[in-house]
C-alpha cells in the first residue's frame, strides 16, 4: 500500500522486539528512506521518503534475515501456523508422563531409544523453525528469540544425549554397548540424567505460545478489519441514462450512485433523490441511523435504510472520509510514543546480554563446584525465560486495541503521543460555536435605528451572499438580495462591502470601533440581548457618511451534551474554559449554563492561540474546537482536538479527530487515551519484572527448563490479552482512567 511518499511493507520471521530495531536500521540503510518505524504486533513497517523503490526495501530485509513485501490495505497479518505444534505437542506429553504421574504414585521411565527419538523429531522437525530462524539472524550477524530457544533446547537435548551415550565409550565393546543403552530397560539398571522432556516441552511450549499469541494479536487489529471491509467492492452508477455497476476505483467525483436498499455506499457525496435513514456508526459511533433529505451528505461505508437513495459523488477512492479514517488509524498504530523508542533499544542490546548471562551462570556453577548438567540446565533456563517478546509487544499490542477501540466510537487517535499528554491534561478549553453549541444560529432579534428591519436585513443579506459563516446563514434564511460589491472578510471581526456606493460594514463592536462608527445608542439593547445569551452584529455605514444603522442579535442552542459533557470533565477534576470571539456578555450567558469554570469572550483567532500557550504555562491544556480560526490554538495546545463536523485545517491541526459534533466524546477521548497509557504500562510493568524475576531464578538453578519455557510462553499471551481487554471499552462508561 503506497501513500503518497510512503508505503507499508508487510515483514515476515519477526519472533521479538529485538527484530524490531534491526528490521528498522536496514529499511532506514535504503538510499531514499527518510524513516521507517516498525510493528511488532502488526508484523508491519510504515516507510516514509521522497524516493522509495519495494524491490530496495525487500532486499534490505533479505539482508537481515527477513522476507517482506508490499502490503495490500485488506491484506491481515499472516496467522502462526498450528501444525508444529500438534507436532510437538504429543511428544512432549509422552516425555512428561513420568513426571507428572509420579505425584500420584504411578512410577514408569520411558525406554532410552524412545524418548530419544520422540526428543530428537520434535527437536528436527518443528522445532527446525527455530534453527531457520537463528540462522538467519546470526548470518545477519544478530541475534533475537530464535537464537534463544535454539541455543537452550540444543544444549539441553545434547547435553542428555552425552550423558545417555558417553558411559559406553569406556566399555569394553562400545558398538553393543551403546545398542544396549538404547533398549536400557526401565529399572533394571541406574539411569543417567537425561533432560529430553525439557527439549520437547520447550520446543511445543514456545510453538503453542506463538500460536496464541498469533491469534490474540489479530483480535487487537479487528477495528482496522471492520473500517475496511465496510468498503463496497463495486457501486451501482446512473451513466447515460442507464444503471451499470463499476468497480469502486473506478468511480468518478461527478458519478451519480444508486444506493439500494441496505445497501453500503461506495463513496462520498451529496444525496440528490429520494429520503430516509442511513446508519453512520462506522464513522460517528452513533448507533441510531440519521434521517437524510436531498442537499444532506452521505458517507462512504454507510449503510442504507429502507429507501433507495441517489447521491452525486464528491469524493471517491482515497479521498473519502471512511478512507481517510483507516489512514488515521493506521498511522497510529505503526508510529510509537517515546516509552516505546525505549524500549526498542533496550531489546537491540537484550538479547546479546543474555547470551552472556546464560554463559557466566554455566562458568560460576562449574566454579562452585555443581555437576555440568546442571550448570547447562540453569543456563538453558536463563535462555529460555529471558525471550524478550512481552517487551516487544506490550506497546503496540495496547495502541492497537485501544485506537480500535476509539475508532468504533467516533474518536481517532492520529498521534500514539496523545495517548501519553491525555493522562498529564488538567485544562480542557472549548471554542463555542460548533463545539459546545450547535452552530446553526437564528436570529432573534433585528433593531433598525431608522425603524425599517427589512432594509437593515436587505443591506446585512447583500453582505453575506455566498458567505458560509453560521450567522451568515442565519441572516439569508431570512432575506436575500443582490451581493454587495468588493466584500472584504475582515477575521475576527466582520466583512466590509459596498452597496449602491455606500460602504458598508457588518460585525462585532471591536470592526466598529477600528472604524470610528459610535455604538453607544444600541448599548442598553445590545446588553440586554447579550445577558440572555445573544450574539450581537452590528450593521453601520462607513462612507460616505459613518453611521450606525442598526444590530442583529443571533442565538444559538447547546448541544444537548454539552452540559453533561463539562460535568464529567469536572469530574475528573479538570479545569474547564471556554474562549469565543462572541460578545463577553453573551458567552458569560452559556458559561453560567454550562458550570464552566472560566470563559473568555470577545477572543480573536489569534489571540486563542496567545490564550492556549498563556495557559500552557500554569498546566498541560487540551483544546477542542471545529473552524479554521481554531487551527491555531490547536497547534499550540498540549493535546488539540477536532470536531470533524467542522474544518479539515482544523482537523489536520489535531492530534484527535471527534467524528461526530459531539463534545462528550471529549471525556471519552481522554478516558479510552488514559487506559490505553495504562495498559502500556502494564504490559511493560509485567515484561520487565517478569525478566527481572525469572532470570535470578533461572540463573540460580531454582526454575527448571520447563517452566521457564511455560513462564516465557505465557508472558506474550497474557501481555496481548490484557491489552485485549481494551476491546470492552464503551464511550460514556466512568471515566477514572482505569482499565
Amino acid at each position: 500500500m503506497a501513500d503518497g511518499g510512503s508505503m507499508v511493507i508487510a515483514i515476515e520471521g519477526m519472533s521479538c522486539a529485538s527484530c524490531v530495531s534491526r528490521a528498522e536500521k536496514a529499511l532506514c540503510s535504503v538510499p531514499g528512506v527518510a524513516s521507517a518505524s516498525v510493528n511488532l504486533a502488526t508484523e508491519r513497517a510504515v516507510v516514509s521518503g521522497p524516493d522509495l523503490a519495494v524491490p530496495a526495501l525487500v532486499a534490505a530485509l533479505q539482508k537481515v534475515g527477513f522476507d517482506g513485501h508490499l502490503a495490500a490495505r485488506d491484506e491481515a497479518a499472516k496467522l502462526v501456523s498450528w501444525r508444529p505444534v500438534w507436532l510437538a505437542a504429543p511428544a512432549a506429553l509422552i516425555l512428561d508422563a513420568p513426571m507428572a504421574l509420579a505425584p500420584f504414585g504411578v512410577h514408569v521411565m520411558l525406554p532410552p531409544l524412545v524418548a530419544l527419538l520422540l526428543a530428537g523429531f520434535v527437536q528436527i522437525v518443528p522445532g527446525s523453525v527455530f534453527y531457520v530462524g537463528a540462522w538467519r539472524t546470526l548470518r545477519a550477524g544478530a541475534a533475537n528469540m530464535d537464537v534463544l530457544v535454539a541455543l537452550g533446547t540444543t544444549a539441553a537435548f545434547g547435553l542428555s544425549c552425552w550423558n545417555l551415550l558417553a558411559p559406553a565409550l569406556v566399555w569394553p565393546l562400545p558398538g553393543l554397548a551403546v545398542f544396549w543403552s538404547l533398549l536400557w530397560p526401565a529399572g533394571q539398571m541406574a539411569m543417567p540424567d537425561m533432560y529430553f522432556e525439557s527439549a520437547a516441552t520447550i520446543v511445543a511450549l514456545v510453538l503453542l505460545g506463538r500460536a496464541l499469541e498469533s491469534r490474540a494479536r489479530s483480535q487487537t487489529a479487528s477495528a482496522i478489519r471492520g473500517l475496511i471491509a465496510l468498503r463496497p467492492a463495486t457501486a451501482l452508477v446512473r451513466r447515460d441514462g442507464a444503471e451499470i455497476d463499476v468497480k469502486i476505483d473506478e468511480l468518478r467525483v461527478g458519478d451519480l450512485l444508486v444506493i439500494l436498499p441496505g445497501g453500503r455506499i461506495a463513496a462520498d457525496g451529496v444525496l440528490i433523490e429520494g429520503s430516509g435513514a442511513v446508519d453512520e456508526s462506522h464513522l460517528t459511533g452513533e448507533s441510531l441511523p440519521v434521517e437524510k433529505s436531498p442537499g444532506d451528505t452521505l458517507s462512504a461505508g454507510a449503510l442504507c435504510g429502507p429507501s433507495r437513495l441517489v447521491a452525486r459523488a464528491t469524493k471517491v477512492g482515497a479521498e473519502t472520509t471512511l478512507a481517510r479514517m483507516v489512514r488515521l488509524v493506521e498511522a497510529s498504530q505503526a508510529a510509537k510514543p517515546a516509552i516505546q523508542l525505549l524500549v526498542d533499544r533496550v531489546a537491540a542490546v537484550f538479547v546479546p546480554v543474555i547470551v552472556g548471562v546464560a554463559a557466566l551462570t554455566v562458568l560460576v556453577w562449574i566454579l562452585l563446584g555443581a555437576p555440568v548438567g546442571f550448570s547447562i540446565l540453569a543456563a538453558v533456563s536463563v535462555l529460555v525465560i529471558a525471550c524478550p517478546c512481552a517487551l516487544g509487544l506490550a506497546t503496540p499490542a495496547a495502541i492497537m486495541a485501544g485506537t480500535g477501540a476509539a475508532a468504533r466510537a467516533g474518536i481517532l487517535i492520529r498521534d500514539p503521543a496523545a495517548l501519553e499528554m491525555a493522562g498529564r491534561i488538567r485544562q480542557v478549553v472549548f471554542d463555542k460555536t460548533g463545539t459546545l453549541t450547535i452552530g446553526r444560529p437564528t436570529l432573534a432579534d433585528a433593531i433598525s435605528l431608522d425603524g425599517d428591519k427589512n432594509t437593515l436585513l436587505r443591506l446585512a443579506a447583500g453582505l453575506q451572499a455566498g458567505s458560509e459563516h453560521p450567522l451568515a446563514l442565519a441572516v439569508l434564511a431570512l432575506a436575500r438580495a443582490e451581493p454587495a460589491g468588493d466584500i472584504t472578510a475582515i477575521p475576527g471581526q466582520g466583512v466590509r462591502g459596498v452597496t449602491d456606493g455606500r460602504t458598508l460594514l457588518l460585525g462585532n463592536a471591536r470592526l466598529m470601533a477600528a472604524s470610528g462608527i459610535d455604538i453607544g445608542v444600541l448599548d442598553d439593547a445590545a446588553e440586554r440581548l447579550a445577558g440572555q445569551g445573544a450574539s450581537i452584529s452590528y450593521l453601520a455605514e462607513a462612507a460616505p457618511a459613518p453611521r450606525l444603522l442598526g444590530l442583529l442579535a443571533f442565538a444559538d442552542m447547546l448541544k444537548p451534551t454539552a452540559s453533561d459533557a463539562i460535568a464529567r470533565l469536572r469530574a475528573r477534576g479538570l479545569r474547564t474554559i471556554m474562549l469565543s470571539g462572541d460578545h463577553p456578555a453573551a458567552v458569560a450567558h452559556i458559561a453560567s449554563q454550562l458550570g464552566l469554570d472560566e470563559a473568555v469572550g470577545g477572543v480573536a483567532p489569534d489571540q486563542k492561540a496567545e490564550r492556549v500557550a498563556g495557559l500552557h504555562a500554569i498546566a498541560p491544556v487540551a483544546m477542542i474546537g471545529d473552524g479554521i480560526n481554531d487551527a491555531p490554538a490547536l497547534a499550540v495546545a498540549d493535546l488539540g482536538m477536532a470536531m470533524a463536523t467542522g474544518t479539515d485545517v482544523a482537523i489536520d491541526a489535531a492530534a484527535i479527530t471527534l467524528m461526530r459534533g459531539d463534545p462528550a466524546l471529549v471525556a471519552d477521548a481522554l478516558d479510552i487515551a488514559a487506559r490505553t497509557q495504562s495498559k502500556i504500562r502494564q504490559g511493560l510493568a509485567w515484561a520487565f519484572v517478569y525478566n527481572v524475576i525469572g532470570i535470578p531464578l533461572a540463573a540460580m538453578g531454582w526454575l527448571s527448563p520447563t517452566l521457564a519455557g511455560a513462564a516465557m510462553a505465557m508472558s506474550s499471551v497474557s501481555v496481548v490479552s490484557n491489552a485485549i481487554l481494551l476491546g470492552r471499552w464503551r464511550p460514556g462508561r466512568a471515566t477514572d482512567g482505569r482499565a
